[in-house]
């Protein structure tokens, strides 16, 4: 699919060169063909099965793959060429922060003396890597005002979910453990299931005409019965919740606890805390704010964070320091217990301490200013050609909607597939709920003002071609390996089988 074609469509340049088609593996298949030669070997071949249950030997292997070896390479390598990742170009991904992720840190993880530890091997033999843990929970503990942590959970929801745990075993502890969560429609969309989980039910709170917290909703809502406030900040307008000492000193006066959602950190690192605005307990992405690849559904962490009058019940083991040397506290009392298998994602870990001492103290602002200015000025350049829900400076991310296509019949579905034939992957769309046709882009504090520039004029794009050419966008992505395809029913009946 060379150039012209693509001016030919869309009048201007934006894909070029060649896409390969690609079979199935299964279908470069011939019998008889392999892709290695392995000499024979000059020791005696000797039967296994002795000492095996009948059955458990496998002794049929049809139906496996027979290709070359360059079938095999030219197979997978054109699988990745279809493929989009943060290191081909901008993911506007609002929520998510996709952003570029040092190699440094890359090497550093794969270091033979921490990728061939063993997880049962001795702690006199891990001493590194237990220093690791010890000193990354104390740099994540001063960077959001707490005073303890774990990184076992394995993901910003399960974070989030150990949050509450803390919370539940805290006032259980107290005598009662209360029924109700408070949830602002600004909040992540995991809150409902982790309040759940620890069997409390859900009270919505309605945002303000601001789109932030409204503060005598909250007095009237906040009561005796309700365990705590799940609060996002910046929430997921992208707007950060000015009010938010007045909204913990309201949950603490009803003997509440607060905990804030940290998936959002990277906007106000090195400029404010959580735990200096009041919250008790938080989580935070390592895989987002802290530099680790984590599309396709990981690897993550999302280590959980609290004041000292919780740290009896943060999870077990823990890493301790003793005489000089670190070790590993298995069974604290009051602990809820292990997360994870062993503890955690250690690979995730080294990543996020190699990114810190990258980039020190001073650093961490230099991140959040970055950040929010690349948000604001997608923002500014964008204002006028979309709809702006709630309108002033953004943190991180920006919220638009489809408000002004709407009468061309032009959707956000159809804005997004269109980014795809301009060579970008789209943003996050309809999501925040709370703001119909939502597109929230998050340009992350590693992009250029070029890269900026070329995503912005793309949206501009769309939307002048929307007054003139409305229908034209309906039929988006032209340019891509696969047209529009029916997303409803690939998430009700996936086919993740082959059919020989």
């Amino acid at each position: 699919m060379g150039g012209a074609q693509s001016r030919n469509i869309l009048g201007k340049p934006y894909a070029r060169g060649i896409v390969f088609n690609e079979p199935l593996i299964f279908e470069r298949s011939r019998a008889g063909r392999n892709g290695c030669d392995v000499a024979k070997s000059p020791f005696e071949q000797k039967e296994i099965s002795a000492g095996f249950a009948k059955g458990t030997l496998r002794e049929d292997f049809t139906g496996f793959v027979e290709v070359s070896e360059p079938s095999a390479v030219r197979h997978f390598t054109r699988l990745s060429q279809w493929n989009y990742g943060v290191d081909s170009n901008f993911y506007p991904l609002g929520s998510c922060t996709m952003k570029y992720n040092p190699k440094v840190n890359e090497a550093v993880a794969r270091l033979a003396g921490f990728t061939g530890l063993h997880p049962l091997q001795d702690e006199a033999t891990a001493q590194g890597a237990l220093r690791v843990i010890y000193e990354l929970e104390k740099y994540l503990c001063d960077i959001v005002g707490m005073h303890s942590a774990s990184l076992q959970p394995a993901a910003g929801a399960q974070g989030e979910l150990t949050g509450l745990m803390l919370i539940h075993a805290y006032l259980k502890d107290k005598g009662n453990a209360r029924k109700k969560v408070i949830l602002p429609d600004s909040s992540h969309g995991t809150n409902p299931a982790s309040a759940a989980l620890c069997e409390y039910s859900t009270v919505p709170l309605a945002s303000g005409t601001d789109g932030l917290i409204d503060c005598s909703a909250l007095e009237k809502l906040m009561d005796e019965e309700t365990a705590a406030l799940m609060v996002t900040n910046p929430n997921t307008l992208g707007m950060f919740e000015k009010n938010i000492k007045r909204v913990c000193e309201i949950v603490h006066a009803k003997g509440g606890l607060v905990y804030a959602d940290g998936a959002n950190l990277n906007a106000i690192l090195g400029k404010t805390r959580f735990g200096d605005m009041g919250v008790d307990v938080c989580h935070m992405n390592l895989h987002k704010t802290f530099s680790t690849p984590h599309g396709g559904g990981g690897p993550g962490s999302g280590p959980v964070l609290a004041k000292d009058f919780l740290a009896p019940y943060m999870p077990a083991p823990r890493v301790v320091l003793a005489d000089g040397r670190y070790k590993l506290e298995h069974n604290p009392p009051k602990s809820v217990g292990a997360l994870n298998a062993f503890y955690g994602n250690f690979g995730v870990y080294l990543r996020a301490y190699v990114y810190l001492l990258s980039v020190g103290g001073e650093g961490l602002g230099d991140i959040s200013d970055a950040a929010v200015l690349n948000a604001n000025y997608i923002l500014s350049r964008l204002k006028g050609h979309y709809h702006v829900p709630y309108d002033g400076p953004c943190m991180h991310e920006c919220v638009l909607s489809d408000k002004f296509q709407k009468d061309a019949h032009v959707s956000t579905l159809d804005i997004a597939k269109s980014l795809i034939d301009r060579g970008f992957h789209p943003p996050t769309i309809y999501f925040p709920l709370i703001v119909k046709g939502a597109m929230m882009i998050e340009p992350t504090e590693s992009e250029s003002l070029e890269t900026m520039d070329t995503f912005v004029d793309a949206m501009v794009d769309i939307a002048e071609v929307a007054k003139t050419h409305p229908l034209s966008l309906a039929e988006a992505p032209v340019l891509a390996k696969m047209r529009r395809l029916d997303e409803t029913q690939a998430v009700r009946n996936p086919d993740l089988r082959h059919k020989p």
